[in-house]
């Protein structure tokens, strides 16, 4: 690890200090009794919340033309003329889900697509993961043929879709996994993290030398000096547990050249991975959800995150995310659990893909980040609306919160507009549900080989 810059120590040192909880017990932590696994808690509005997580999809790559959002079908990018960078508009082409490549999406690239709210910097993003050199390009500038996620789009228009929600952070998929199940990455008073650790898996598991990123609260990037990814800050996990709200998150399978780990959140979470939570509450494969809503056992609260096959994650060369979206979606539309369920459908990032809408403020650690779709479905969303009020990953993680009196976690919760007041109407009768057509079934993806592949590793 390099030498710190001068009034970095501190910082790094009480840090490291405060929520690592590498080498013995972790401090921070509720020491709440672990709840079973159901039956569900009943909340203010829901029984069960369940937030479905795919992979690296900007707004407009997948509602670009949505009748009534705030899409588009050309965008900017930066080119140079006579020596000096102007911006040209294009028009987006129409592509299919499955891309060739994947793009950059760390905070370098956030930056650059970014380029202090011009949002005409992608085509000088970069072609794979932060560091390689081929530039993007016309790349970014492509919306997805509405016939080919066409469950999205059947959801967004029978029930409620989000256009102005952004991520936390503009960065990747290991913070944005961070801030959806407690809505920040604060490290203390001073700093967050940033960007991926140096090794895999990203969490307790990693190898002893790791290191992650910090950005401070005034904006100063300090790469690979914030602690090992083994911390004890508080997540939904404790308050939930305080309060006897069953939870479980459904992830790809850890082991042996399957690297699912790289992508579960709570293996973060000292105190979840050493504890008995880890496998009563963290499960896989990640389509045990479907055996749990079959036997009536779904959680309070879910986090769902698919294989790599099924994640959407550009380069992946599937088209089977929508179809194994909608097998989740349809499992809960058919079951009791139906009628007291609010599901969300979120992508963690935008994947480096065009966006035209710049956030509409920055925080200085990051944020916000750029907008990715989300879709509000339960008997008590309203009917084919689409929300324009802003909202961010804060906004589910408060969802959750507010369901069950849960109380504040103190991060971006805080600040979050609230889904309840626009995304439902409860004064409605609910709704039956009617299930999504799908181009392969559930049977085909529970059956699935596994990937052998990390969902994302940026």
């Amino acid at each position: 690890m390099r030498p710190l810059p001068a009034g970095a120590l501190l910082l790094y040192l009480f840090a490291f200090a405060s929520i690592c909880g590498c080498g013995g017990g972790a401090s921070g932590s509720s020491n709440a009794p672990v709840p079973p696994i159901g039956p569900a808690k009943q909340g203010k509005y829901f029984t069960h919340v369940v937030v479905l997580i795919q992979e690296n999809r900007s707004f407009d790559n997948l509602f670009a033309t949505f009748p009534g959002a705030d899409g588009t079908r050309s965008g900017l990018m930066k080119v140079l003329l006579h020596g000096q960078y102007i911006a040209k508009r294009i028009k987006l082409s129409q592509r299919s889900l499955i891309m060739d490549s994947d793009l950059t999406h760390c905070n370098a690239a956030f930056k650059t697509a970014y380029d202090d709210g011009k949002m005409d910097g992608f085509n000088l993003e970069h072609l794979g993961t932060c560091g390689a050199q081929a530039y993007a390009g016309r790349v970014p500038y492509q919306y997805v043929n509405p016939a080919e996620i066409r469950p999205y789009w059947d959801l967004a228009k029978q029930y409620v879709l989000a256009d102005h929600l952004f991520q936390t952070q503009g960065s990747g998929s290991f913070v944005a996994h961070q801030d959806l199940i407690r809505g920040g990455t604060a490290v203390n008073g001073s700093a967050s993290l940033i960007d991926n650790p140096t090794a895999f898996p990203w969490g307790c598991d990693a190898p002893a030398n790791t290191v992650t990123s910090l950005i401070t609260t005034t904006g100063e990037y300090l790469k690979d000096r914030g602690p090992y990814p083994c911390l004890s800050y508080h997540t939904l996990r404790d308050l939930l547990d305080a309060d006897q709200v069953s939870w479980r998150y459904y992830t790809p399978a850890i082991g042996a050249n399957v690297a699912g780990d790289l992508f579960n959140a709570f293996d973060v979470i000292h105190d979840v991975r050493y504890g008995p939570e880890w496998s009563r509450n963290v499960v896989w494969p990640e389509s045990t959800i479907l055996a749990d809503i079959a036997n009536g056992t779904l959680p309070a609260v879910s986090w769902v995150v698919p294989n790599y096959h099924n994640s959407d994650h550009p380069g992946n060369k599937s088209d089977t995310g929508p179809s194994w979206v909608a097998s989740v979606v349809n499992a809960i539309g058919k079951s009791p659990a139906w009628r007291s369920t609010a599901i969300v459908i979120v992508w963690d990032d935008w994947g480096g893909l065009y966006d035209h809408l710049a956030p509409p403020f920055k925080d200085d650690q990051g944020g916000l980040g750029l907008r990715v779709p989300a879709i509000v479905v339960s008997p008590f969303a309203k009917r084919g609306y689409v929300t324009h009020r802003v909202y961010e990953f804060g906004s589910i993680v408060r969802l959750i919160e507010d369901n069950w009196n849960l109380g504040r976690l103190g991060t971006t919760d805080q600040r979050s507009a609230s889904l309840l007041p626009d995304a439902f109407d409860f004064a409605q009768k609910a709704r039956s549900y009617s299930s999504l057509t799908t181009r392969y079934s559930q049977e085909y993806l529970v059956r699935q080989p596994d990937s052998h592949h990390a969902v994302d590793d940026e």
